[in-house]
């Protein structure tokens, strides 16, 4: 399986919105998120970053099928939530890149397009020019928790080999229905950080 990753930039997203918001379905179904997704909610958030024209998204082909994804827009082109972890600590959001998420097929793990990611959105914020950092932020979640599947392994050591820093004082609450919820909840989440 040859995989090759293609960059689109704002409104150039649309053609795969769908393709997109599948996948982020049946990713982000599996722990830690267990999102029990839905496409209305994820139209609204590819609105999100097809309105800017600076964002950025990095889809992985397996010939015409999107096997992954991976997003990123100016922290300033994002919902005040976002920004506002940000701004109470005194960064300056309109110097901050932020990674939307890396989702990629179970089966195209482990062989460097995750990196890849990385590589491209990180080349992308420099091109823009004025960032500082790039961040993402990921779901807190107990060690204890009920449907932590036996063996599991946090994604800590990759984002630290990506050069990232978990910055506990960055940090905010998002809401989603998880699997076996009938509403949503908040759930905790804390941002990494890079300097560019």
């Amino acid at each position: 399986m040859t995989v090759a990753l293609k960059n689109y930039t704002g409104r150039d997203i649309l053609p795969f919105a769908e393709d997109l918001a599948r996948l982020r379905i049946k990713v982000f179904r599996s722990f830690p998120y267990l999102y029990d997704g839905d496409m209305t909610y994820e139209q609204t958030y590819i609105d999100t970053y097809a309105r800017s024209a600076d964002s950025l998204f990095v889809l992985a082909f397996d010939g015409d099928q999107v096997v992954g994804a991976a997003t990123g827009i100016p922290m300033a082109d994002e919902t005040d939530e976002f920004k506002q972890p940000f701004l109470d600590q005194g960064y300056q959001p309109d110097r901050i890149f932020y990674f939307g998420e890396s989702v990629l097929l179970p089966e195209y793990r482990g062989r460097g397009i995750g990196v890849g990611f990385f590589e491209h959105r990180e080349c992308h914020a420099r091109e823009q020019g004025g960032f500082t950092h790039c961040c993402f932020c990921a779901v807190e979640r107990p060690s204890d928790h009920p449907l932590r599947p036996s063996g599991y392994q946090p994604l800590d050591e990759f984002w630290h080999k990506r050069g990232y820093t978990r910055v506990p004082a960055l940090n905010t609450k998002y809401r989603w229905r998880d699997i076996g919820e009938t509403v949503q909840t908040a759930k905790p989440m804390t941002f990494w950080l890079k300097s560019l």
